[in-house]
């Protein structure tokens, strides 16, 4: 099973609505908002709320959030809640400085403006059926009542400094409260997003940039509604969000997969075949999403190309790297048939190690993907949003109705991930056995956000219990093969489907569910 450091994966099934999270109070709070009579976006964001306050160390309102909406047949809507880097942002400074890469903790000019809160506030604004204290209440009460601390807060608090009366737990069970992100989402209730970003967090951020962000970096808000990008595959239609999010990789991955000759999943050539498509779907040198037109990275013709450059006998030998990360995924279908797909993520752990002194909210890094080479797209600089690693995914019927959401964690894995597990449900597989199988991944041997040291090989590493002809025969085709340890992160997903006939299935840490009132 691919289950996370603090939860087992589960299956479930419902008739009316289900909501899937990585942790069960998460889970417990969304399953209240659509008893109530919720919809999936408010279900989505009380969980995402709980999640922040529970799990810091998976996501945060100081972090990002990304989001497809489905509640009609065709395209779902994409949200990104993505922040820009503040108005002083200066590569030529940090150059001068002597370095070569943006900083990853410790230095706020890893840190753009979060963009979690306004992405709530536009998913309820636009989907919601019921008051914002009411779906914000279970996370309020979470973080001033207190909540048991699970091995993986521990294990990512261990070094974190404290804020507001907040000590970190040093034990899995301690009751932890966090009295000022409390504070925070009042001030959402009762002033909406000015309460957040011109209230106590917003100011604190000022002081804390000392130039680097102004106040109309936080007056603008960060959420903005797009056009997903979708590729035809294997009979559904597959949507992520555009750029900066890395979907197209994955899109292109998998329109790569669907026009080869994929033998069954137990054989070596599955895996070969299924990694050879990122890597030509991640064929960019510079690694700078939305370098181009992110519609012509789609394009026929380009997914033609790459697929004609796969040997099936053979690894075409690459250097480079597949940053990880962490996130936090929501994957909720409502009793009215609107599904959602959201992530949210800190960047890395408990992101930059930094945080708002007053609110004690710890403030993601997701900067630190900004380059600094000058003259790149994707350098550091004012107002600009950096390279991202979120993918949520929703896939669709020929005739545009609802089939799947899908989220995955692992920073860059995400497309690798995701690629693995829709090529198994979109031929048949059940979410349980998608979800479960034995996956394999790309590695370059770095940790999140290092740049490669040279020319890094790029070794496709199998997690424990692949089957063994993937060991035997898959250095033979030139991949430089390593077996993992048990507890390795191959990522995490959760997933809902819809069957052909009605009903749900879902599986992964928190599936629960609103069976059908007789």
């Amino acid at each position: 099973m691919n289950a996370p450091v603090d939860q087992q994966e589960i299956t479930g099934t419902a008739d009316r609505a289900m909501i899937c999270t990585a942790d069960h109070r998460a889970s417990s709070a969304g399953l209240a908002i659509l008893r109530a009579g919720g919809s999936a976006a408010d279900a989505a964001v009380a969980a995402n709320a709980v999640l922040a306050v529970v799990a810091p160390h998976r996501c945060g309102p100081g972090g990002d959030l990304f989001a497809l909406v489905h509640d009609r047949p065709g395209p779902p809507a994409a949200l990104n809640a993505s922040g820009r880097a503040g108005s002083g942002a200066d590569a030529a400074a940090l150059r001068a400085e002597g370095r070569r890469r943006m900083p990853v903790r410790h230095d706020l000019r890893s840190v753009t403006v979060p963009g979690c809160v306004d992405g709530w506030l536009a998913l309820h604004a636009r989907h919601g059926r019921m008051p914002l204290a009411e779906v914000l209440k279970s996370a309020v009460l979470h973080a001033e009542r207190g909540f048991t601390a699970s091995p993986g807060l521990v294990a990512a608090c261990r070094d974190a400094p404290g804020g507001d009366g907040l000590a970190w737990p040093s034990r899995p069970g301690e009751q932890v409260r966090r009295p000022g992100i409390a504070r925070a989402l009042r001030a959402v209730v009762a002033e909406g997003r000015a309460g957040f970003y011109q209230g106590e967090f917003g100011d604190g951020l000022l002081r804390a940039g000392r130039g680097l962000y102004a106040p109309s970096d936080l007056a603008e808000p960060c959420a903005e509604w797009t056009r997903p990008l979708g590729v035809r595959a294997f009979g559904h239609d597959v949507w992520t969000p555009p750029p900066n999010s890395p979907g197209h990789v994955l899109l292109a991955a998998l329109a790569v997969a669907a026009g080869l000759d994929l033998p069954d999943p137990a054989d070596p050539g599955w895996a070969h075949l299924l990694a050879e498509s990122v890597l030509a779907a991640s064929d960019d040198p510079e690694r700078e999403q939305g370098r181009q037109d992110a519609e012509a990275l789609l394009c026929p013709d380009r997914i033609a190309a790459l697929r004609a450059a796969i040997d099936p006998a053979r690894h075409w030998r690459r250097r480079g790297t597949f940053p990880s990360g962490d996130a936090a995924c929501v994957c909720v279908v409502d009793d009215r048939g609107m599904s959602i797909a959201l992530q949210q993520s800190n960047g890395t752990g408990l992101g930059s190690l930094l945080f708002e002194p007053g609110t004690g909210i710890n403030l993601h890094n997701r900067g630190a993907e900004f380059t600094l080479a000058p003259g790149s797209p994707a350098e550091y600089g004012p107002r600009r949003r950096p390279p991202h690693t979120l993918v949520p995914v929703v896939a669709t019927r020929s005739d545009g109705t609802f089939r799947a959401v899908l989220g995955c964690t692992g920073g860059g894995l995400q497309p690798q991930v995701g690629l693995q597990i829709l090529v198994r449900l979109l031929r048949g597989a059940p979410p349980e056995e998608a979800l479960a199988a034995p996956r394999w991944r790309l590695a370059g041997g770095l940790g999140p956000f290092e740049a490669p040291q040279g020319n890094t090989p790029i070794r496709l590493d199998l997690q424990a219990g692949a089957p063994d002809a993937w060991a035997r025969d898959l250095p033979g085709r030139g991949h430089l093969v390593r077996t993992a340890a048990d507890d390795e992160d191959f990522g995490e997903a959760q997933l809902i489907e819809a069957g052909p006939g009605g009903g749900l299935r879902g599986d992964g840490p928190c599936p629960f569910t609103l069976p059908r009132v007789r």
